[in-house]
């Protein structure tokens, strides 16, 4: 073999083994949600008692250094130290306004060599979703809140690169039909920003159940909150309160269990939207306040689904707009969320048709159907919310009879919900980005 020959042979088999220690990402490696870019290289990175966090004190990520920091003392026993530098074996969070162009404002880089962890982004949020995939590399134990021995905390050396295809990540729970205990709010709120889901929907009303404290309005929650339990029954088949049944099932949410939901949500990048049902799905409030019904008779909490949905607010009465008005703006001081979700959907307007003072309201305001009187509906209350800076959210019932100006929408029933508000808004004129599909 001459010279030449050999060079050759040295050079390809020196090109096999660099390509043999730089692979996509290992099998074994489970990220949720998948991230754009992963290389893994031979090795690891051991979390031990000296590991260290290292992040500068004018960064403005002491919030997610402490939530690291928390989080690896709960499972692993070990206290790591925060420091503005450190020698050693650290983790290193660090943003970096240049990062905004490549990987947006929620978008990361994760780098794991064998002497440094560092979650590089452009904001918090970014360093925050960098933070959740750091954990998924760990072992699952990693999750936990008790320290089990013989776990070995190792990081595979990885470079990941990373950001989210959509803006708006959300998961919906309704609290109205079922009542979920304070506790698993924040088990959801967890396991939602271990999936790097930005946006919790509360689904706080409905015909079975009112779930949140208002202050000028305490029968929301004193009748509002409480039906029969019937769970023995099917749920369409249930079989509404009786005269001296009483109504046992049921709850509801504290204003201070709402700012405490809204701030473990902040923390973790999530943004809690909040739902008040109107016109329809509305007999949680109704029971409560019958007046501000169209016939004003004694309602209850129903016990179970109920079809069509007839019994709903007033759209005649100024009186029905007033107390919206004010629950809606107890709400708003809660919620520091820029969407409001009103719901909109599934509202029968038969009481609408007989009742006189809905049909004042439309020769007033020359309104040709009640699906005009819906919309005139949908319209005031986003008029009220956009004075409070707010925006309006609603299911795609709210296109019926024109949507309103500043609107988002959510089409439940397929994408043509969608696509009719994309059509609204360019033809228009106003905001073609205000629309969601769900």
């Amino acid at each position: 073999m001459n010279l030449k020959s050999a060079t050759i042979i040295t050079m390809l088999a020196m090109t096999i083994m660099t390509v043999s220690c730089v692979k996509e990402m290992d099998p074994e490696i489970s990220i949720i949600p998948k991230p754009l870019k992963v290389l893994q290289t031979s090795g690891v990175f051991k979390i031990s008692s000296s590991t260290k966090i290292v992040v500068k004190n004018d960064s403005g990520l002491a919030d997610q250094a402490e939530f690291l920091k928390n989080r690896i003392k709960s499972a692993t026993g070990f206290n790591p130290e925060i420091a503005a530098e450190s020698t050693g074996k650290v983790i290193r969070l660090q943003t970096d306004q240049s990062l905004t162009a490549g990987l947006g404002s929620e978008g990361y880089n994760l780098t794991v060599s064998a002497k440094e962890v560092l979650i590089a982004a452009a904001t918090p949020a970014g360093i925050f979703n960098g933070i959740q995939t750091l954990f998924q590399l760990l072992p699952p134990e990693i999750f936990g809140n008790k320290v089990i021995e013989g776990i070995k905390w190792n990081l595979p050396l990885v470079k990941i690169t990373d950001k989210p295809r959509f803006q708006w990540r959300g998961y919906l729970l309704d609290v109205s039909r079922h009542f979920f205990p304070v506790s698993y709010i924040y088990e959801v709120i967890d396991n939602m920003a271990m999936h790097k889901l930005n946006r919790l929907q509360l689904h706080l009303t409905d015909d079975q159940g009112w779930r949140i404290e208002i202050k000028k309005y305490p029968k929301l929650t004193e009748v509002g909150a409480w039906r029969v339990n019937h769970e023995d029954q099917h749920w369409n088949s249930r079989e509404v309160q009786k005269p001296g049944e009483k109504a046992t099932y049921g709850g509801f949410y504290t204003q201070d269990d709402i700012r405490k939901f809204v701030a473990y949500a902040a923390q973790r990048n999530i943004v809690i939207v909040p739902e008040i049902e109107m016109p329809a799905h509305s007999t949680g409030a109704l029971a409560s306040y019958p007046e501000y019904s169209c016939t004003g008779n004694p309602l209850t909490v129903l016990p179970g689904g109920i079809w069509p949905c007839t019994n709903i607010f007033c759209a005649g009465k100024e009186e029905t707009f007033a107390f919206l008005q004010d629950v809606l703006t107890e709400v708003i001081q809660l919620f520091p969320s820029q969407y409001i979700h009103i719901g909109g959907d599934e509202a029968d307007k038969i009481q609408w048709t007989k009742c006189p003072d809905c049909q004042k309201r439309m020769k007033a305001e020359g309104l040709k159907s009640e699906k005009e009187l819906q919309s005139y509906f949908i319209r005031r209350i986003e008029k009220f919310l956009n004075s409070q800076g707010r925006q309006l959210i609603g299911w795609d019932e709210i296109l019926e009879g024109g949507l309103a100006p500043n609107a988002a929408v959510m089409s439940w029933r397929g994408t043509q919900g969608g696509i009719d508000a994309a059509k609204s808004r360019t033809s228009g004129g106003n905001d073609p980005n205000c629309l969601l599909l769900y």
